[in-house]
């Protein structure tokens, strides 16, 4: 049976033991020099005992006092310690932590995080991007949308949405001068190159699609390198040049009529996007409705092909 210790006298003695006077413990816990004091005065009745020997200049616990103290400041610091540890895991039990790459986040992850957040008001999202993933710990309770072909051992891995590309522009670019009609028409404009991290298999590459398509790409005279796959898509839209649209990053630009397919042969990609975790995150309960979520606004993606005419 737990007895009924003097928890604020104990709390108030720690501080004196450990300040060495009244003066620092009384400004340390925000009260009066006499509060201590009377608190103090009680521990010492209570214990029946001295527990501290005061002198004008400091004071210092006695021997039992030193070991009381000790005995109060390893459990306070156990105590902090445990109540740390449970808020923070309270506050990320229903913490939705998601990593996925710049481009994939600002083209379609974010015009359509609003439908979530005004779904469930409750279970909040805090998104970081990345383009190169780093691995996946044991602890770690995050969620990984990965751009790749699916190879991830030892982990959950979940297909969220394959992928077809095509060469994408600005509605004015096709019949502009010069005119953007013909695959031979490429030595006349910019094309735009984005970054594409080899994860195995075939990246989808300017020279995938024109095999994948069954046709030659003429020589690029002029070319411009972004580092994030986002870049070219707004380059795109602005007119400075065609791009190879990947579904995901281009699908609510072609939409909205921002983009057309100057020659609309779409190929399908090797690479996918996929939703990575440790097994045991996505048993989560309110990690499988934000999963669920996100394959229902894949479901709901207008069909890449429609704008292919």
């Amino acid at each position: 049976m737990m007895q009924n210790l003097p928890f604020t006298a104990l709390r108030v003695f720690e501080a004196v033991a450990r300040l060495r006077g009244f003066n620092r413990a009384a400004e340390e816990l925000g009260v009066t020099q006499s509060s201590v004091s009377q608190h103090v005065k009680a521990l010492e009745e209570w214990m029946g005992r001295k527990l501290l020997i005061r002198s004008s200049h400091s004071t210092v616990a006695t021997e039992d006092g030193q070991q009381l103290a000790e005995a109060i400041s390893s459990g306070l610091g156990k105590i902090i310690e445990v109540c740390n540890h449970l808020k923070k895991r309270h506050s990320n039990e229903q913490m939705i932590v998601l990593s996925c790459p710049p481009g994939f986040a600002l083209n379609w992850l974010f015009p359509r995080l609003i439908n979530f957040d005004q779904s469930y008001p409750d279970l909040p999202v805090s998104i970081t991007t990345n383009s190169v993933f780093t691995s996946i710990t044991p602890d770690d309770t995050s969620l990984s949308i990965r751009y790749g072909t699916g190879k991830y051992p030892n982990l959950f891995t979940r297909l969220l949405m394959s992928e077809r590309v095509c060469p994408v522009c600005s509605p004015d670019l096709p019949e502009g001068d010069p005119p953007l009609n013909d695959i031979s028409h490429l030595s006349r404009h910019t094309v735009l190159l984005d970054e594409i991290w080899d994860h195995q298999g075939n990246p989808p590459t300017w020279a995938f699609w024109a095999q994948q398509a069954g046709v030659e790409l003429p020589r690029l005279n002029r070319t411009r390198r972004f580092g994030q796959a986002n870049m070219p898509v707004q380059a795109a839209i602005k007119g400075g040049g065609v791009a190879l649209g990947r579904e995901p990053l281009v699908i609510d630009a072609l939409s909205e009529g921002r983009l057309v397919f100057p020659f609309p042969t779409l190929v399908g990609s090797e690479y996918a996007y996929w939703l990575v975790c440790n097994k045991h995150t996505a048993q989560r309960d309110y990690m499988q409705v934000f999963m669920d979520w996100l394959a229902e606004e894949v479901e709901a993606m207008p069909d890449m092909a429609g704008y292919a005419v």
